[in-house]
C-alpha cells in the first residue's frame, strides 16, 4: 500500500512551471536560428539553378517548411513557460549563429552545401542548449530532440544530392 498522500491543494498552492532566464535564452538561440534557416533556404529556393533543379526547388521548400514550423514550436514552447519569444527581423539578424547567405544566383551543386552547412549549424546551437535545458526542463528538451533528428534528416537528404561513390 502506498504511503503517500494526494492532499488537495489550495488555489494558491498550484502555479505554473516558469521558464528561467537561461532556459529563455536557450530557447531563443534557437529560435533565432530557424528563423534564419526558414529565411535563406527560401533565399535558396528562389536563386538556385542548374542541373536537378526542379527536384532541389522543391526539397528546399521541405527545409523552410520544417524550420517555419519548428520556429513556431518553439516561440510557442517559450509561451507557454511564460518567456517572449523574440523573432523580429534585427533580433534574428543581430543573434543568429548562422552565416550570412551569398547573394545571386547560386548552382544546385553550391546550394546543397550552403544550406547543408546552415542546417548543421543550427543542430550545434541546439546540440550545445541541450544538456542545459534538459537540467531545468526535460519536456523542452524533447522538442529539442525531435527537431536535432528531423534536420540531420533533412542534411542528409540534402548533402546526398552532391554525394560521388
Amino acid at each position: 500500500m502506498s504511503t503517500t498522500s494526494n492532499a488537495r491543494r489550495t488555489e494558491a498552492e498550484v502555479v505554473n512551471f516558469q521558464a528561467s532566464p537561461q532556459l529563455s535564452g536557450a530557447l531563443q538561440r534557437v529560435l533565432v536560428d530557424l528563423i534564419e534557416l526558414h529565411l535563406q533556404g527560401k533565399q535558396a529556393h528562389w536563386n538556385v539553378v542548374g542541373t536537378n533543379f526542379r527536384d532541389l526547388h522543391l526539397q528546399l521548400d521541405e527545409v523552410v517548411d520544417f524550420a517555419r514550423e519548428a520556429s513556431d514550436t518553439v516561440a510557442e514552447r517559450m509561451r507557454a513557460l511564460d518567456a517572449v519569444p523574440d523573432g523580429r527581423s534585427d533580433t534574428v539578424a543581430a543573434g543568429t549563429s548562422l552565416p550570412e547567405f551569398p547573394a545571386y544566383e547560386h548552382s544546385t551543386g553550391d546550394v546543397v552545401d550552403l544550406i547543408t552547412t546552415r542546417i548543421y549549424a543550427v543542430v550545434d546551437t541546439l546540440r550545445t542548449v541541450h544538456d542545459g535545458v534538459d537540467d531545468e526542463d526535460p519536456s523542452t528538451a524533447d522538442i529539442l530532440h525531435q527537431l536535432i533528428d528531423g534536420l540531420e534528416k533533412l542534411a542528409w537528404l540534402l548533402k546526398s544530392e552532391n554525394r560521388k561513390v
